[in-house]
């Protein structure tokens, strides 16, 4: 399994929980984080062992290669002093270390292109590593706002039915009705003032057109009388 396929299954486990558990962001982000530290950590290791064993390998394939050396140098020995059957032995185990040292050189190879392949994915997880920490705060931000913004929703779409609407309506219903009872008396009070004003008024007029009347009678003559019915007649 690829170690990069690790990390995008992390990373997408992490956004489905998010999405789908409502957990908290930030607790998802530092623990994606952490997962890609560990994992990091394992890695190097992973490395670090792969080297010691191609290091290993090496001095395997060196330590066969000069034995290898010395039975040849054996045999040319044995050879110059004319005995032809240790010649022969010390060729065979020539051959055999020759044999060991190709084994390793092929198994060198192979651990080179793991440890090539370990190097690199390492990497790429600390530079991963290195971005989520970069943006780490940024995605919590933003995940805050997100969260802020969903409950402010939350709170207006149930402004219309909460109780504490319903409250707000009725007091505004209540204080409109005690305005409009102010203003009704207030008008009352008016008239009432308006009419007691027009009284008064109306008892300058009639005293100014009496003492009118007064200014105008003549001194000694009596204001003439109305003809009375029972006044007797003369021919009587």
């Amino acid at each position: 399994m690829g170690l990069i396929d690790r990390i995008v299954r992390v990373i997408r486990a992490n956004i489905n929980s998010l999405i789908d558990k409502s957990e908290d962001p930030e607790k998802i982000l530092e623990q994606a984080v952490e997962d890609m530290q560990q994992d990091l950590i394992e890695l190097r290791q992973a490395v670090a062992q792969a080297i010691a064993s191609q290091k290993r390998t090496e001095r395997q394939a060196t330590q066969a290669e000069y034995q290898a050396d010395e039975w040849y140098k054996k045999a040319q020995l044995a050879l110059s002093k004319g005995n032809e059957n240790l010649a022969r032995e010390a060729l065979s185990r020539r051959n055999s270390y020759q044999e060991t040292a190709k084994a390793m050189r092929v198994q060198l190879e192979q651990q080179n292109v793991v440890v090539t392949k370990l190097k690199q994915n390492m990497r790429t997880l600390e530079s991963k590593i290195s971005d989520a920490k970069t943006k780490k705060d940024l995605y919590i931000a933003r995940a805050r706002s997100a969260q802020a913004s969903q409950k402010i929703q939350e709170m207006l779409g149930n402004l219309g039915t909460g109780s504490a609407m319903n409250a707000l309506e009725q007091m505004e219903d209540k204080v409109m009705q005690l305005e409009a009872q102010s203003e009704a008396l207030d008008t009352l009070a008016g008239d009432q003032l308006q009419k007691k004003f027009a009284a008064l008024e109306g008892e300058n007029d009639i005293d100014a057109e009496l003492a009118q009347m007064k200014a105008n009678l003549t001194p000694g003559i009596q204001p003439p009388q109305l003809p009375s019915s029972q006044t007797p007649s003369a021919n009587k």
